[in-house]
């Protein structure tokens, strides 16, 4: 149980070196993002050099072992500059009511808030992520297995922005090669870019249900659908979202079925044993229809959310989603 903050910024120290400015940062000095020299990203893009300071231990990452609970007490449970792991065999997990934040916000490849690699049975609710670095969820390349990722805020204020619109463009990436997520009842707003991104590597096998989530404000593009991302979205609500699934998405490999009608609801009755539910979509642009159903046959005979109207969405996800709420 976390009954406080606990603070890691300069815990670890500080380093000065080289590191990049990628193509997006069209605003340097003014609220555009640099880049640490992560996995050799600035080396292979060739981008130009810049000196960069950042701070240790928010690339790094405290490891959960598995049987484990952390449960923030109230809106007191706080992890500051340290992001969180459940990796390498890892099974169940739950993570609660934390709120983890300021992993150096200022740098791509800064840290990610939290990373699923080889793991299984993890749950992840009421949270809240802002002023990170690269990504608030990301799962690496082997299995992340079965994870909930329900009523959490995925805040993405920031003085940082990738895409120099004070949106964070980092939020979601899931790449794991076998994964099934359920998005459920989730706010994320003023982002411009991977909310989510579901599949992108050559090993991707990733089953996203994406359910009853309030989409607003964001600045660029909600889902990002590439090879090997498998992704049904229903009962959704966006507000004010450019872009609410990439026209890329059609043709990267990834399989789509956005529910873009009431024509379609009947669809998933084979699979879900119920009807989907049609998403809202108001002040945004335009919801492209995606019907692709043959990958529903995955959710046959597993325990499916359930899913309410898309109009109680966003009343429903304002009163339940993120810290301090638990039990709303």
């Amino acid at each position: 149980m976390l009954n406080k903050e606990f603070n890691f910024i300069g815990s670890e120290g500080t380093v000065t070196e080289s590191g990049c400015r990628p193509s997006s940062n069209t605003c340097p000095n003014a609220g555009g993002q640099d880049a640490i020299n992560g996995a050799s990203w600035c080396t292979s893009g060739g981008y130009p050099t810049v000196s960069v300071t950042y701070d240790v231990a928010g690339t790094g990452y405290i490891d959960v072992k598995s049987n484990k609970s952390i449960v923030g007490v109230g809106s007191a449970g706080v992890i500051r500059g340290k992001g969180l792991r459940i990796a390498n065999g890892v099974t169940n997990v739950i993570i609660q009511n934390v709120h983890i934040t300021e992993l150096n916000p200022q740098y791509i490849w800064g840290g990610d808030a939290i990373t699923l690699a080889g793991s299984d049975m993890v749950w992840i609710d009421h949270c809240k992520f802002s002023l990170i670095g690269r990504q608030m969820i990301v799962t690496g390349y082997s299995a992340a297995g079965r994870v909930t990722i329900s009523n959490n805020e995925f805040n993405g204020v920031t003085s940082w922005s990738a895409t120099c619109n004070g949106d964070h463009y980092w939020t979601m990436l899931f790449l794991g090669s076998s994964d099934l997520i359920t998005l459920v009842g989730n706010s994320i707003h003023d982002c411009s870019g991977r909310a989510p991104k579901v599949g992108g590597a050559s090993t991707a096998n990733v089953v996203l249900h994406a359910v009853n989530n309030y989409f607003a404000y964001i600045g660029g593009h909600a889902f990002d659908v590439a090879t090997g991302g498998n992704v049904l979205i229903e009962g959704n609500a966006f507000v004010s979202v450019t872009t609410p699934i990439t026209t890329a998405s059609s043709s990267a490999g990834g399989q789509i079925f956005n529910v873009p009608s009431s024509s379609y609801t009947s669809t998933c009755s084979t699979y879900l044993s119920r009807s989907c539910v049609v998403n809202s979509v108001s002040s945004s642009g335009t919801f492209s229809s995606y019907t692709t159903t043959g990958f529903l046959a995955n959710f046959s005979g597993k325990n499916i959310q359930a899913a309410t109207a898309a109009s109680v969405v966003i009343a429903n996800v304002n009163a339940n989603a993120g810290v301090g709420k638990i039990g709303n």
